[in-house]
């Protein structure tokens, strides 16, 4: 009887250096990611054009920008739920063509009737991005560098935002707003089509859900983008391929309470909560806000683009910072900042240059330090969990982003300055630097943390360190 020979997958992962073929799988993760980034903020984007356009009150857009996130919260929990069972590339494949049709489809609306119904199910889709994208990058990514691969490539989202902003500053003079929901659903369909011949599959999911599926002879899914990731190995005729992980049964949510995860799950998904309140509150608001302090629409445009782009370098930034100090020291600091920023955007009188500088270190606390709960949640939970982990934070932290458009329309109507607007959008950030804070203790009381490595430890050492706070 031939013997087995026992192939550790996950060490191999974690020890290789990174190749053509994992650079691959990065790109093409950014890629959904910068198109996610930039349906989501394309509203926001064009609702000056729309309120012009059809002669309707700021606040008649708040429900438009909340239902999408309504979609995009239910989303985020099935979808991570179901790649959890059925993989990551199916579902990122998926939902990349679900939600091109339905961007298509809002160029076509006519009243806020059709938008609210149009923009509701296309966030379904978009649910199902980051937790997926964001889960395989980490599991293609060597531990020595996994978190910060991680914070990299979910500044796509951040950077799709971003260009969101300088191309709808060019189409919509031009073309008008529906030219940016036209590009916006084009590209995420060539997309799909290089994920469908290039993107591989979770090969931890793989190993742990038994699905080493042989193709051709002798050769399974598994060794061969093993192969890819490391050229020349041997696996032998009959590999056993293991994991450093035990697949659960049942219901992935319910791990997200077992083995000592309760109070570090409740507290990101607080966390998530108060900064994506945050986030989209300054997102969908500030070029309305920046429009009706008398600026030209291409300006107020610019205006909110400068939170994407501060979000995007911030990301970088803050990769470095948690690297350096640890999770704890450089995002409750980080969300401090974002208190006292949040709190300047409103102050009577500010120059347009300090507007944008205040904007700007905004968009890098606020949506900078997004990338850097994504990644804590990618690496605490386990594999088993990750996409659920990542995609109930978020699911939930969408409630904050519902609420957060809502409530800014509602304030507006209440004739709110824009002082008072942005004092009340501060608390949420300091309730954020709490709740970091808080973090430190729940995680280091979590008997099965996952053990990872920070970004600047020797690969030769073995991954025993937990989560650094």
């Amino acid at each position: 009887m031939e013997k087995q020979n026992t192939v550790n997958v996950s060490r191999i992962i974690d020890q290789s250096t990174l190749g053509s073929f994992q650079w691959g799988i990065f790109v093409l993760c950014s890629l959904c990611l910068i198109m996610d980034g930039f349906d989501v903020q394309a509203m926001g984007y064009v609702a000056p054009a729309i309120l012009r356009e059809w002669s309707i009150p700021n606040s008649a857009l708040g429900p438009v920008f909340s239902v999408g996130l309504f979609g995009v919260l239910i989303g985020s929990l099935l979808f991570s739920m179901l790649a959890d069972r059925v993989g990551r590339r199916p579902v990122l494949i998926g939902v990349a063509l679900y939600f091109s049709a339905f961007t298509l489809l809002t160029a076509r609306a006519n009243s806020i009737q059709e938008l609210l119904a149009i923009r509701f199910v296309a966030g379904i889709g978009l649910g199902g991005i980051m937790p997926n994208a964001m889960a395989l990058v980490g599991e293609y990514s060597p531990a020595k560098i996994r978190i910060t691969v991680m914070m990299i490539v979910s500044t796509g989202f951040t950077a799709g935002a971003a260009i969101g902003g300088f191309i709808a500053a060019w189409l919509i003079p031009s073309f008008g707003w529906r030219s940016v929901f036209y590009f916006g659903g084009v590209i995420p369909l060539v997309i799909a089509v290089l994920m469908w011949v290039w993107l591989p599959e979770s090969l931890q999911f793989l190993v742990l859900r038994g699905k080493n599926v042989l193709r051709g002879k002798n050769t399974s899914n598994v060794s061969r983008w093993l192969e890819r990731i490391q050229p020349g190995l041997t696996t032998g005729s009959a590999p056993n391929y293991v994991v450093q992980e035990v697949k659960k049964e049942g219901v992935p949510a319910v791990h997200l309470f077992r083995e000592g995860r309760s109070g570090t799950t409740m507290l990101l998904w607080v966390l998530n909560f108060m900064n994506l309140l945050n986030l989209y509150f300054l997102s969908s608001w500030i070029p309305t806000v920046v429009r009706d302090a008398g600026y030209a629409t291409s300006i107020a445009v610019l205006v909110g683009a400068a939170v994407q782009v501060g979000g995007t370098i911030g990301a970088f930034g803050n990769g470095w910072l948690i690297s350096r100090f640890g999770w704890v020291p450089a995002l409750s600091a980080c969300f401090t900042v974002a208190c006292l920023s949040i709190a300047s955007i409103g102050q009577p009188g500010l120059p347009l240059a300090l507007l944008f500088a205040v904007v700007f270190v905004a968009g890098w606390c606020v949506v900078g330090g997004q990338p850097g709960v994504n990644a804590l949640a990618a690496v605490y939970y386990p594999t088993y969990l990750r996409s659920t982990g990542i995609g109930w934070g978020l699911g939930i932290g969408r409630i904050g982003a519902i609420v957060g458009p809502v409530l800014g329309g509602e304030l507006m109507t209440l004739k709110w300055s824009n002082r008072q607007l942005f004092l009340a959008a501060s608390v949420p950030a300091l309730i954020s630097a709490i709740v970091m804070l808080a973090l430190r203790d729940a995680i280091r009381r979590t008997p099965a943390a996952a053990p990872v490595q920070l970004p600047s430890t020797p690969a030769s050492s073995e991954a025993a360190q937990r989560i650094p706070t």
